[in-house]
């Protein structure tokens, strides 16, 4: 080979490995704004964003549930309601007829007049009740000694706030989600006396610190059902991190605080540690970690679907997901309308096989990462297979709700359970201490526990001010 030849050569070769480095570099950049393109179109409805996460730029409510081909609003049949006041008005107001006014005959028609319609005016009148207790001293005839009436147990004070006063306070602190200076405003205006924002937050504390005894039956009564649903979100309190973890059913809350979201975290709550039903959950990790029988919740899953579709739209397989996981819902939904209690092997063994092919397809649309020559370490996989990774290895946990009635296709009763924590510190800003996020949540796990079961909140906040607090209000 001649000198020229072999420079030649030697150019020729660093030329291809310059190209073979520029196209590694054209991939990895490929992929790199492919994943900030989809972190970017990312939001509430296709992922597992929460919508405080959508800033000014929130999606249209879109249903994941697909068209019913039904019209919006109530159906054919459907029994309607309407505003109706079974109580006995107060007072009544006639009106005669405009052109009898100065008519000589007025008096004597207005006692013959026939009512034409009736309508009602609902209104409230606000006022305080102040009931002064009085101990009175008598000289007893028989012994000739003083005696002294004694106050009742609950009238400590020579001036305190009633029950039923402290009780909306509760109640507005809570269910309503009012701050406490907002509390102090609002009752001084309206009823018209003094309060403080210490007494207001005296009040919501010490109403807390009498619900610890049916927190620690919460537990119990949750750690022992079948099916139990789990969730956990972010909350500021004292300008740091914290979770509110939840673990509920369709019968009890069981709210609590940690400082952490994962492992730890749960194992606080003393409920997962003990568990042995089903748990249902977002199939965040930290929950695989316990020896528990699983169920994902496939509502997030439409929305991880969805967010595939919108940003892969040549992809085939996330669509025939979706359909599959709602034919899933609809089959056993009819099955129970039904009056079935389970679906049949052959309706099961079809959902089962249709399942794995999409699986294949998936696979075949996205196909394994080359390992690049010289390069450490495993190539990355990306969101999207990790997506298809666990449909497949979590097969059993997603199609659960089919083989078991008792279990849900979504977790929706824990995020319903959790969303007035996010109502909470969108009001309120944030919680002041850890002490009174923890009051909070103790507070709405004994209302949410009595709303499940049929208690009105307030109701169950006068139980709770007289003493007698209750976790089960169905016998």
């Amino acid at each position: 080979m001649t000198p020229l030849e072999k420079q030649l050569t030697e150019q020729n070769q660093q030329l291809l490995e310059t190209i073979a480095r520029l196209t590694q570099t054209i991939e990895a950049q490929n992929r790199r704004i492919e994943e900030l393109l989809e972190r970017l179109n990312k939001n509430s409805r296709n992922s597992s964003k929460p919508p405080s996460t959508d800033g000014y730029r929130k999606p249209k409510p879109k249903s994941l549930r697909g068209s019913t081909g039904r019209k919006a609003g109530g159906q054919e049949g459907h029994e309607g309601h309407h505003f109706n006041i079974a109580q006995e008005p107060n007072e009544v107001v006639s009106h005669m007829p405009a052109g009898c006014s100065g008519c000589p005959q007025y008096e004597k028609c207005k006692g013959k007049a026939c009512v034409a319609e009736t309508r009602k005016v609902a209104d409230a009148t606000i006022e305080i009740h102040i009931t002064a207790h009085e101990a009175l001293v008598v000289t007893c005839p028989l012994t000739g000694k003083n005696l002294r009436g004694s106050f009742p147990e609950d009238v400590r004070g020579p001036i305190q706030y009633g029950k039923k006063l402290q009780g909306l306070i509760v109640a507005f602190n809570t269910i309503g989600a009012v701050s406490v200076n907002r509390i102090k405003e609002i009752f001084g205006g309206v009823f018209g006396i003094p309060l403080s924002t210490g007494t207001v937050s005296n009040m919501v504390c010490r109403f807390a610190e009498g619900l610890n005894g049916v927190m620690a039956e919460l537990c119990n009564r949750i750690t022992g059902s079948p099916v139990c649903h789990f969730d956990e979100t972010g909350v500021n309190v004292d300008g740091k991190l914290h979770w509110a973890h939840v673990a509920s059913n369709d019968s009890f809350t069981y709210l609590y605080l940690s400082g952490k979201r994962g492992h730890a975290g749960m194992d606080e709550g003393n409920v997962l540690p003990n568990f042995h039903g089903v748990g249902i959950h977002d199939c965040w990790k930290s929950y695989w970690k316990y020896d528990i029988k699983h169920g994902i919740c496939c509502a997030h899953l439409l929305r991880e679907l969805q967010g595939v579709r919108e940003n892969h739209p040549d992809q085939l397989w996330p669509q025939q997901f979706s359909a599959l996981l709602l034919e899933m819902k609809q089959r056993k939904e009819e099955a129970i309308f039904a009056g079935q209690n389970r679906l049949e092997p052959d309706i099961l063994a079809g959902i089962s096989d249709r399942y794995d092919k999409i699986i294949r397809l998936a696979y075949e649309e996205n196909p394994e990462p080359v390992k690049v020559p010289g390069k450490r370490g495993k190539p990355k996989r990306g969101k999207l297979l990790a997506l298809i990774d666990r449909l497949r290895d979590y097969k059993a946990s997603v199609c659960l709700f089919t083989e078991r009635f008792d279990v849900p296709f979504d977790n929706n009763q824990a995020e319903r359970d959790l969303r007035m924590v996010k109502v909470k510190t969108k009001v309120s800003g944030c919680f002041r201490t850890k002490a009174g996020a923890q009051d909070f949540l103790k507070i709405m796990s004994y209302i949410g526990t009595a709303r499940k079961q049929g208690v009105h909140p307030f109701s169950a906040i006068l139980l709770a001010l007289d003493g007698e607090p209750k976790v089960c209000w169905v016998v």
